[in-house]
């Protein structure tokens, strides 16, 4: 049997939180292969959230929510032996300071740790164009071990609604966890 995950999850102030909204759903779903979701929103990712989807309906998930400053929450350290990190949505001031090694919050001080350990690390950035800058800190990253995972949805599977459109992101976030799935593949509809 395998041993089920610990997972981070992040999410910043970048638009884009049904992204996020749809990678909790998902995980709820699939808790029989996760021990434990340690879960982290900046000030603006609540903000975001609200302004986005309405009510911020966090607490309705089963997961530990931890303050953006606790640097006391287990996947503050490498020996909590935490398997992933996904920052969905990842803003572009996330991603610059997690490029500099600036951790000065939770979510720059796990993510941090997951490339010191060289942990999985997936940060689904939404951002559009991309600066050079923007380009020069996303090479930083997967340089050191990262995962850029942009917000992009894909349109093969004939995606019907928003969720459905989201969910071809998170569908994809949701292998790169290396969790196990039941998603539109391409080549089973013999239809397209």
């Amino acid at each position: 049997m395998q041993r089920k995950m610990k997972i981070v999850v992040a999410i910043t102030g970048a638009s884009g939180s049904i992204y996020a909204k749809r990678l909790l759903d998902q995980l709820t779903l699939l808790s029989n292969q996760i021990e434990t979701v340690g879960l982290v929103l900046s000030d603006n990712a609540r903000d975001v959230w609200r302004y986005e989807l309405g009510e911020l309906t966090i607490d309705g998930y089963p997961f530990n929510v931890h303050a953006k400053n606790d640097f006391f929450a287990p996947f503050a350290s490498g020996s909590a032996k935490y398997d992933a990190m996904v920052i969905c949505p990842c803003s572009m001031g996330t991603l610059a300071r997690i490029a500099h090694g600036i951790s000065s919050d939770l979510t720059g001080r796990a993510a941090d740790v997951m490339l010191k350990e060289r942990r999985k690390l997936i940060l689904v950035v939404r951002e559009t164009p991309y600066s050079l800058i923007h380009l020069k800190n996303m090479q930083a990253v997967t340089e050191a071990g990262a995962i850029i995972c942009p917000a992009s949805p894909s349109f093969y599977s004939r995606p019907e609604s928003f969720e459905d459109l989201a969910d071809t992101v998170i569908n994809r976030v949701v292998d790169l966890l290396g969790l196990q799935q039941s998603t539109y593949r391409w080549g089973d509809d013999t239809d397209i």
